[in-house]
């Protein structure tokens, strides 16, 4: 066997290492009973004794006094009703001084009262009204059948800030109007005429009529893509004539640059 023809190469002894024992990252969640086991077990370890009472003045160089585990509540002092002032007067006792008897007094209960009552201005019915058939009476001034708002200094005014955006549209028109006169005087802008207004915005709403009536004769289904590039372009070609036309019968002063 030394002297086979594979001995004369010498091998590398190849070393086959092992692997690592393979953990769960689950490892340390307790579930199933396992659990439950664990749960009473911390109820079992205060069972006798209890949680630790973490307020208590306990303290372990001196010995415990009674009920020294509980917190210390306030010292009480004397108790009183929130609303003894609205209390009436106590009764008085024998021992209190007796009350003053036989006083009268000089005033005319009867003529102040008389007096009193035909001095007095006489109450006004109170405003109702009757909305059902029994006559059941409701205020008429919470109704909102009563004008109030007509009776206002403000009523039928204009309000401040629409004479204010009124003024600063106004400004601005004037502003607009220099400034083409301006460009008008200088030669860079011409006002179109009428007449050309009129020519133009007849030629479009022809362009308009035509361009509808090949709109209108398009198939109805476009199932290809000619079919609908063309559709496209159609409907592209009314909105800019459209457009246009809104633009002339809105301004009738058109400046060209």
């Amino acid at each position: 066997q030394d002297e086979s023809i594979y001995n004369l190469v010498p091998r590398r002894v190849r070393s086959h290492g092992k692997d690592g024992r393979y953990a769960s990252k689950n490892k340390g969640i307790i579930v199933g009973d396992a659990f439950i086991d664990q749960q009473r077990s911390r109820k079992d370890a205060h069972k006798t004794m209890g949680l630790a009472n973490e307020h208590a003045d306990v303290n372990p160089k001196h010995f415990t006094k009674k009920l020294s585990g509980y917190p210390r509540l306030p010292t009480p002092g004397e108790f009183h009703y929130p609303d003894e002032d609205l209390n009436r007067p106590t009764v008085p006792t024998a021992q209190d001084a007796p009350p003053l008897m036989g006083i009268k007094t000089t005033k005319d209960f009867i003529t102040i009262n008389a007096v009193e009552n035909i001095m007095a201005v006489p109450k006004q019915p109170a405003h109702n009204f009757a909305d059902t058939r029994h006559g059941e009476a409701f205020p008429l001034e919470e109704s909102g059948l009563v004008p109030k708002y007509r009776n206002k200094k403000e009523f039928g005014k204009v309000p401040d800030y629409i004479q204010k955006r009124t003024e600063e549209m106004r400004r601005a028109q004037e502003e607009y109007e220099q400034y083409v006169k301006e460009h008008v005087r200088r030669g860079a802008m011409k006002r179109l005429s009428q007449e050309e207004h009129d020519y133009i915005l007849n030629g479009l709403k022809e362009n308009w009529g035509e361009t509808m009536y090949l709109y209108q004769s398009l198939p109805v289904v476009c199932d290809n893509l000619y079919r609908k590039n063309s559709k496209q372009r159609v409907e592209a070609e009314l909105k800019s004539i459209e457009k246009d036309i809104e633009l002339f019968e809105k301004h009738k002063m058109i400046y060209v640059a």
